[in-house]
């Protein structure tokens, strides 16, 4: 169901602080995008602060990257990535970028993290969280490279670049970035401090929690 513009705004204002102050984002990094329709989304600017921003400041697109509403800002540089997710899926609702720290850590040294650590992360992101290759940011190769995984995951980490996460409403593909960046984390923390990471032993547990997580990519909350 799509946001109302009003909504839209207050909601990306919102997970934009919440972003800054978790410190996923430094400086003007990172963006966000609404859907408000089939082919109308709104997002962050270029050059702003996440934590610092107005309902003023952001911009109404279509797909194309067309500007629907006036204003002297600009859409963020990385608006062709939000625009390559939505095509490839009329249910996702809103994307976040981010250079979460754990995350881009994984992303630029093209690991992935393990997910058969723990349950819940399996029950999320299953049995691999996608690791995108590198696109030049702001082209097309980023979208191009993060296509194939929209319909099977909710969360990928971008080669030499940082995290992407979306879903079927604001505050679900902002959930996504945040366990993504908390599972980096943890395996992070298991693997290279204390010094490894023992599977779910239960295979039968396994598969019953893949299960959930393929029926869960209908994206209904």
């Amino acid at each position: 169901m799509y946001c109302s513009d009003g909504e839209a705004k207050k909601l990306i204002c919102e997970y934009g602080r919440r972003v800054y102050q978790r410190g996923m984002v430094a400086g003007n990094e990172g963006n966000i995008s609404c859907r408000v329709g089939p082919e109308e989304v709104w997002i962050t600017p270029t050059g702003e602060s996440k934590g610092y921003l107005t309902e003023e400041m952001l911009i109404k697109t279509d797909l194309n990257g067309n500007i629907l509403t006036a204003g002297s800002k600009a859409p963020s540089s990385e608006a062709k990535l939000h625009y390559g997710v939505y095509r490839e899926s009329e249910e996702v609702m809103s994307v976040f970028h981010t250079h979460a720290p754990f995350a881009t850590a994984y992303a630029c040294s093209r690991r992935r993290p393990n997910t058969k650590m723990l349950p819940e992360l399996l029950g999320l992101f299953g049995q691999e969280i996608p690791l995108a290759p590198y696109g030049r940011p702001g082209s097309f190769e980023v979208p191009e490279s993060v296509s194939p995984f929209v319909k099977v995951n909710h969360a990928a980490l971008l080669q030499n670049h940082g995290a992407l996460s979306w879903g079927p409403s604001i505050k679900q593909a902002y959930y996504y970035m945040e366990f993504l960046e908390g599972c980096c984390k943890t395996s992070a923390i298991a693997n290279f401090v204390i010094g490894a990471v023992e599977n779910i032993p239960d295979e039968d547990s396994v598969q019953e929690i893949l299960g959930s997580f393929r029926r869960d990519l209908k994206m209904e909350e």
